[in-house]
C-alpha cells in the first residue's frame, strides 16, 4: 500500500514528539504500577575519570581557545526483531533479563518472540515503547491513534497492546476496520460510512464499480477530515494523502 510523505511524516512526528515526554507522567506505566522495567544487558560505559581531577595544575601562559569536547553519541543497539522473525526461540524458563526480573504478564509478552542470542529484556522494551506512543498520542486525538495502528506506523500494536496494554484494545480493534492510504479491491470493501483521520492539504479519493465505472471520488485541501460512503457496489477503494479512513460505528 502507498503512504502519502505529507501525511505519514505528520504522525510520525507527533508519535515522536509525544513519546519524549516519557512514560513517568502517566499512572498506567509498568514503572507506575510498581513493576520494575529491567534493563538490557551489556557493559556500563565508565564515567569520566576523577583521578585528573583531584590533581591541581599549575597555572600556565593562557592559550588560544579550543572549541569544546563533544559527547560521543551513544551506538544504538540493534532494534528487537518482529514477532515473526525466523529462527529458534529463547525457551520461556530461560528469559532472563541482565537485572531485576520479568512479571508473568511480560513472560507472557515474550513468550516465543526472543530468538536465541537476544536480550529479552530488548524485545520487551520495545512492546513498552509501543505502548507508551499509544498512550500519549489517543490523548492527543484518538482517530491520528488509531490511523497510525492501521497504516502500521506503530510498529507491532497489536501484540503489544494484547500483552503489555490491553487497555488500548478498541484502539486496535477499530485499526481493523480501517482503510490505510492504498487501493483496496474485492472482499476487503465493508459498505459503510467511513471518516478520514489526520489527512494532509493533498487528500484525495476514489470509488469505482464494476468494469472500472466511477461511483465516487473528491479531494480535499482543507486539512479537515472528510466523510465518505463506500456502497454495495464498490468493487475499487483508492485513498491518497488521506492516511486512514475509520469506520463510523463499531465496524461501519
Amino acid at each position: 500500500m502507498r503512504y502519502p510523505f505529507l501525511a505519514r511524516a505528520a504522525v510520525v512526528l507527533t508519535v515522536a514528539a509525544l513519546a519524549a515526554c516519557g512514560s513517568s507522567a502517566d499512572g498506567n506505566d509498568p514503572e507506575a504500577a510498581g513493576a520494575q522495567r529491567p534493563a538490557a544487558s551489556g557493559p556500563s560505559v565508565p564515567g569520566p575519570s576523577t583521578e585528573a581531577a583531584a590533581t591541581p595544575t599549575a597555572p600556565t601562559t593562557p592559550e588560544a581557545p579550543t572549541a569544546p569536547a563533544t559527547e560521543e553519541p551513544a551506538v544504538s543497539g540493534p532494534s528487537a526483531p518482529a514477532a515473526t522473525a525466523e529462527g529458534p526461540k529463547t525457551p520461556t524458563d530461560e528469559l532472563t533479563p541482565a537485572t531485576g526480573s520479568f512479571t508473568k504478564k511480560q513472560k507472557e509478552y515474550l513468550k516465543d518472540r526472543v530468538p536465541q542470542g537476544m536480550d529479552p529484556a530488548a524485545v520487551l522494551q520495545t512492546g513498552q515503547e509501543t505502548c507508551d506512543k499509544l498512550r500519549y498520542l489517543v490523548k492527543a486525538d484518538r482517530d491520528t491513534a488509531v490511523g497510525a495502528i492501521a497504516a502500521e506506523d506503530i510498529s507491532d500494536a497489536p501484540a503489544a497492546v494484547a500483552g503489555l496494554c490491553p487497555e488500548h484494545q478498541e484502539l486496535v480493534d477499530e485499526a481493523a476496520y480501517a482503510y490505510p492510504d492504498g487501493t483496496h479491491t474485492g472482499k476487503t470493501l465493508r459498505p459503510g460510512v467511513y471518516r478520514s483521520a489526520s489527512p494532509s492539504p493533498n487528500c484525495s479519493w476514489q470509488i469505482e464499480g464494476a468494469g472500472g465505472k466511477e461511483l465516487a471520488s473528491g479531494t480535499s485541501d482543507t486539512g479537515k477530515s472528510r466523510t465518505i460512503t463506500l456502497p454495495k457496489s464498490a468493487r475499487t477503494f483508492t485513498s491518497t494523502g488521506c492516511y486512514a479512513w475509520l469506520a463510523e460505528g463499531a465496524k461501519g
